[in-house]
């Protein structure tokens, strides 16, 4: 039987504050065990927790960029369930109605756009974390850290509309992109500010009822997500065609050993018991918050990337590239602002971006906020190539300085002598003498073999010492054989 794959992702994305959801306790990341913490977020009797209007700003940006209905009156809600992660055994979340309600996301797929329909987001406090090992030392007890727990969360709940692997993992990849477009999240998969859980199931083609779906917990990154999707739609088809039954349950993604575990039976909205949260009285937005929300959007990648291509006449990959995050956006216009020429050098520094830097970042395996090369001497750079002080071979020379050392090419172009010789009278000289001692190639040149010139132009950079700027060389020396 041929088989429809059906996913819904669920995204937790920790909220970009400086102080948790309900307390003044930092969100740092890294800090020592349970340093970032108090009697509210530890869940202290009698404390009582002040809502952080800075995460509810988030989440209704994040919904303005993705054309959610921004719902004005909301209260908060207890989640009843068995947390051995949060010293309250409840979590303060939203249930009905959300922040957002019904957004929209657009995604290309072997060069189709599809818009993935996205229910809510939702305001929430996150979990503390079990270490179950500490250094290589693996316990056989839990330890409890409650940095993590109440820091601000927004929940964004897909529909299930994502019919393949790839789907979902360009989903996540354009949501991660707008997220950090706006700067309301840093979505650091390895800190876990940003986590995802898949929703599964499959059916016949062209039935209409959804199967059982299948959740899946534990993946740390977007290719784990594809893959644990691939293997779970995989695991279902064989279930089904062995006769058995599907179960609606929560699975792991085991990543070393490429299969989902059965971890436990899952819960559904009854089994949460939610009811309205008494320590937090419901708010009101007026449209005068939204509004100035609204107001201060950046310019999203869509938006960018159209007007790359229109003002500085990008073709469709080298904009696709130079938009994928905000800080590649902003390496490449902050290197253009920078440059002498800024619609000469849109091309080449773009190039320069997209293969010497990248394979130098990658290769690193650093990000582009990291990079040794700042905006403003990559522009130099590409200044002095497109004034002729430098070649296309001797500034990748200078570009391995200028990454070593984060040095100032013009700072390296004057300490090694390495400037282009652009001076004619200087080159004629060259070449001059390039002739003499080439007799064989200059009768094959007047013998109608007009290529017989690149042995003479080797010599002359030979000559020169790499520093004859080529096109003045090929220039000159043909004027000379023509002679």
């Amino acid at each position: 039987m041929n088989y429809e794959t059906v996913i819904g992702l669920e995204v937790h994305a920790q909220i970009n504050t400086k102080s948790k959801i309900f307390c003044e306790c930092s969100t740092e990341f890294g800090a020592e065990p349970n340093s970032n913490t108090c009697c509210v977020c530890t869940s202290q009797p009698g404390a009582l927790p002040a809502l952080n209007k800075k995460a509810v700003e988030a989440i209704v940006k994040t919904g303005l960029a993705m054309d959610f209905k921004i719902n004005k009156q909301c209260t908060f809600a207890r989640k009843q369930y068995f947390y051995p992660d949060v010293p309250k055994d409840y979590q303060v979340t939203q249930f009905e109605p959300p922040l957002c309600s019904m957004g929209k996301l657009a995604i290309v797929v072997d060069g189709k756009e599809k818009v993935i329909n996205i229910t809510r987001i939702h305001l929430e406090e996150d979990a503390g974390k079990l270490v179950h090992e500490v250094g290589s030392r693996k316990l056989d007890y839990s330890l409890l850290d409650l940095n993590r727990g109440s820091i601000g969360l927004m929940e964004i709940v897909s529909e299930p509309e994502m019919r393949s692997p790839e789907e979902a993992y360009q989903y996540l990849t354009e949501l991660k992109n707008i997220i950090e477009y706006l700067g309301t999240s840093n979505c650091n998969m390895e800190e876990g500010r940003m986590r995802c859980d898949a929703n599964v199931s499959i059916r016949p083609v062209g039935q209409q009822e959804l199967g059982t779906r299948v959740e899946i917990k534990n993946m740390n990154s977007f290719t784990g997500v594809r893959d644990a999707i691939t293997y779970e739609v995989e695991r279902q088809k064989e279930v089904l065609a062995a006769g058995g039954k599907i179960h609606q349950e929560t699975r792991l993604w085991e990543a070393e050993e490429g299969i989902t575990k059965s971890m436990r039976s899952k819960e559904g909205a009854l089994d949460y018991r939610y009811f309205p949260e008494p320590d937090l009285v419901p708010f009101d937005l007026p449209d005068s918050f939204i509004e100035e929300m609204r107001a201060q959007l950046p310019e999203l990648p869509k938006a960018k990337k159209a007007r790359f291509l229109k003002e500085y006449g990008l073709s469709e990959y080298d904009a696709d590239y130079l938009t994928s995050t905000r800080a590649i956006a902003d390496y490449y216009e902050g290197a253009l602002n920078a440059s002498k020429d800024k619609k000469a050098a849109a091309k080449p520094v773009a190039n320069w971006i997209s293969t010497e830097l990248n394979g130098k970042l990658n290769a690193s395996k650093k990000e582009i906020s990291d990079s040794p090369v700042s905006s403003a001497n990559l522009a130099k750079l590409v200044d002095m190539i497109l004034g002729g002080t430098l070649s296309g071979k001797m500034a990748k020379t200078v570009f391995e300085e200028m990454y070593e050392n984060s040095a100032d090419p013009e700072a390296v172009v004057k300490e090694k002598g390495m400037a282009q010789i652009s001076d004619e009278s200087a080159i004629i000289k060259i070449c001059e003498e390039a002739i003499a001692e080439s007799p064989k190639a200059v009768e094959e040149f007047k013998a109608g073999k007009e290529r017989a010139v690149g042995a003479i132009v080797g010599l002359v950079m030979k000559k020169s010492k790499g520093q004859a700027n080529p096109q003045i060389v090929n220039k000159i020396l043909v004027e000379l054989l023509k002679k």
